[in-house]
Parts: C-alpha cells; sequence; structure tokens
C-alpha cells in the first residue's frame, strides 16, 4: 500500500522508508529497556536489524510509521509466517511498538486499525501477533480489535530470573 493516511494535517501513517530505520529501531530498544516487549534482552542496531529489515518490502510485508511533527511515534509491521511454505502465505505476523513517551495516547490503536486494512488489501486472511504473556496492555488491545488466544506456550522466556510464556493471539481477517 503506497497511500498515506492522515489523522489530521501533523500525524500521518505512511509506509516506512530505510531514513526511518535508526527512529524504529530506538523505538524497539525502548521496548527492549521496558521488558516483556519482546524477547530481545540486549539493545539492537541497525546493522544487526538489517536483513530483518531489507526483507519488508511495501508491497508484500510492509513496515508502517505513526510519524507526528516530523518524528516517528510508533510502527507496525507484517511479517511471514514460516516462510517459503506456501501453504501460509495468506497469513501474516503482526507486531507494534510505541515510542515511551507517547504512550497511552491512541497510536497503537490507529497503527493496528491501518495495517488491519492493509493487510485486508494485500489479501492476507489471517493475522497473528506473539506475545508475553506479562504484556497485558498489549493482549488487551489485540483483544479490542478481535483477536482471540490461539495457543500459549508457558515459562519458555527468561528475564533475569523472571519466566514469562509466549501467548499466540490471532484474527480471521477474510
Amino acid at each position: 500500500m503506497t497511500a498515506r493516511f492522515c489523522f489530521n494535517r501533523k500525524m500521518t501513517i505512511r509506509n516506512s522508508t530505510r531514513s526511518d530505520w535508526p527512529e524504529i529501531i530506538q523505538i524497539y530498544n525502548e521496548a527492549i529497556e521496558k521488558g516483556f516487549s519482546t524477547a530481545d534482552l540486549s539493545p539492537v542496531t541497525v546493522e544487526s536489524r538489517g536483513d530483518w529489515l531489507n526483507s519488508h518490502d511495501c508491497k508484500e510485508f510492509p513496515i508502517y510509521v505513526f510519524e507526528a511533527e516530523n518524528e516517528v511515534r510508533g510502527w507496525a509491521s507484517v511479517s511471514p509466517y514460516r516462510s517459503g511454505r506456501m501453504a501460509l502465505r495468506y497469513t501474516a505476523e503482526i507486531s507494534y511498538y510505541v515510542s515511551k513517551s507517547h504512550l497511552r495516547q491512541g497510536i497503537a490503536s490507529q497503527l493496528l486499525d491501518h495495517t488491519i486494512e492493509a493487510c485486508q488489501a494485500l489479501g492476507y486472511r489471517t493475522l497473528f501477533g506473539i506475545l508475553m504473556d506479562k504484556n497485558e496492555g498489549s493482549v488487551g488491545l489485540l483483544e479490542k480489535f478481535g483477536f482471540e488466544k490461539w495457543g500459549h506456550m508457558p515459562k519458555i522466556a527468561d528475564f533475569d530470573g523472571t519466566e514469562c510464556g509466549h501467548i499466540y493471539m490471532g484474527k480471521r481477517i477474510a
């Protein structure tokens, strides 16, 4: 999808560009620092995530950014599920992150709404998110958008002695 979606003159959701990568990584690193938002424990760099970033093209697996006042305040990505296995080609993983200074302002909701609509246009039939079971905010947000718990892998992650599970939340969109 190439269209820009404007919420007012200063807020836009758009396809990411290479110039957004440092801000995307900065927001992701804030989530790592917060804990229980991703399974990474140490900060990442644009270079270390380069393959992942390059694998997201706007025609099939986009990364969308929420931009306000020339600042990326959040982002959402669409990633393949078991890439190369053609029976799964209509299923994608959705991820989203918001900068810590802009949490609880509706940015994640706007990103999810946009990304779900874009995924329908891209021909996906099923979306799922993988969350830490201690990430109650994201679990609640996905439930608000009609995602349901499809699976739970208990105590598979260890955050400095605190065990945490993975929840798979899914939604049929077509």
